[in-house]
């Protein structure tokens, strides 16, 4: 086997998986805050152009997308961020964000190179990570911070590493805590970038997922040596789908283009005929957005109540909550487990991660309420037995 296979520990959202059907065995009523997967349905008007492309006779699709769904996703942008894309070179259909997260090195990383460092902060989602290996890429986590906001600080870097770096990925708002970064952010990393030669690549998935003011995007700093990467899967509620874009530096798109026929990744025309409805509403986001502040808001509270810290939600449908002094997130998560309750231990998401938990505000509002009369009979049972 590849060797970065068999180095990798198994993805931690299959190790949640396997831990959810044994609680269903159990016959235990499942609350599930584990993988971001929200059960609000996707709106019907996206459901029915998707259905209505649905052809007699299904072929091919092309890797560079149908032209309607590369304009939509520039006009989202436009609106969005008053930034002009040029929909023929800037902007890739892509089939939801995580794979393009992942074969993007694949293409721009050189394995016997001296500059073939990928830089991102942890804890983070695991993709930046296991694409970097599978490309013979080195890997450069750096740990983020609570006390700043778990910001990727890399003027804090060494001069020499940032020479050896190809690729800086960033990802606000941030999985798994949530945090966002100023638009002041994304001008300094940019430059950083810029002066060093590095590919700055922005996952920016949970940009339209927010409770106060819009998170910027990087594409508001320029274009230059930036990609930046979108999805439907959260601002749509389009996980099933597999649908998003990437967007930024056309010599970069294009030379990515070239080469993303040979990963075989291109969207049915189906789906991208519903991406296309998506990405040309707004309306639909903003009830999305209503939904999750209103779940957000019942577990801030909650956790108030038990006296666990955590950061307050800004955006994304994540919390990122410190475990009662002294115990692991690991450990916590299992004696949750008892009860029905799935979070993920913040030692999934990698170094920095020890000591949290996050929770994916995925169950109905009512699935919310009732999980929390549930996990405050869980809590003060754990206290009882730590005493």
């Amino acid at each position: 086997m590849n060797r970065a296979i068999r180095e990798l520990k198994s993805y931690p959202m299959d190790r949640l998986n396997r831990a959810k059907e044994e609680i269903k065995r159990k016959g235990l009523k499942l609350f599930d805050f584990g993988t971001g997967d929200p059960k609000e349905p996707t709106p019907s008007f996206i459901r029915e152009a998707l259905i209505r492309a649905v052809p007699e006779v299904s072929q091919y699709p092309t890797v560079k997308g149908r032209k309607e769904l590369r304009e939509a996703a520039a006009g989202w942008v436009k609106r969005r961020f008053g930034v002009e894309l040029n929909p023929e070179t800037e902007v890739i259909p892509t089939a939801g964000s995580k794979e393009a997260i992942f074969h993007l090195p694949l293409v721009f990383i050189e394995a016997e190179s001296d500059k073939r460092k990928v830089v991102f902060g942890t804890p983070a989602y695991p993709v930046y990570l296991r694409g970097t290996l599978f490309a013979g890429g080195e890997p450069h986590p750096v740990e983020l911070k609570f006390e700043e906001n778990f910001l990727l600080r890399l003027d804090k870097l060494p001069r020499s590493l940032l020479e050896e770096t190809r690729i800086v990925w960033i990802n606000y708002p941030h999985n798994p805590t949530g945090a966002s970064a100023p638009l002041s952010y994304f001008e300094e990393v940019y430059g950083i970038c810029r002066e060093h030669g590095i590919i700055l690549c922005s996952d920016e998935c949970y940009v339209d997922i927010y409770f106060t003011e819009p998170p910027p995007s990087v594409l508001q700093v320029g274009k230059e040596g930036v990609l930046a990467f979108h999805s439907l899967s959260k601002r749509s509620g389009m996980t099933g789908y597999r649908s998003g874009f990437v967007a930024g530096d056309g010599k970069l798109v294009q030379e990515y283009l070239k080469y993303r026929s040979s990963f075989g990744v291109a969207s049915q025309d189906f789906v991208q005929a519903a991406a296309t409805a998506a990405w040309s509403d707004d309306g639909h986001v903003e009830e999305r957005r209503r939904i999750f502040k209103e779940k957000a808001k019942v577990f801030s509270e909650f956790f108030k109540e038990i006296g666990l810290e955590f950061l307050p939600a800004e955006a994304t449908f994540y919390l990122w909550v410190k475990t009662p002094k002294g115990v692991s997130g690991e450990k916590y998560a299992l004696h949750l487990l008892k009860y029905g309750i799935v979070v993920s231990p913040g030692e999934f998401f990698g170094r920095g991660g020890e000591g949290f938990f996050r929770i994916a505000l995925v169950p109905t509002l009512s699935e919310c309420k009732e999980a929390v009369e549930v996990w405050r009979r869980a809590h003060a049972e754990f206290e009882r037995v730590r005493r």
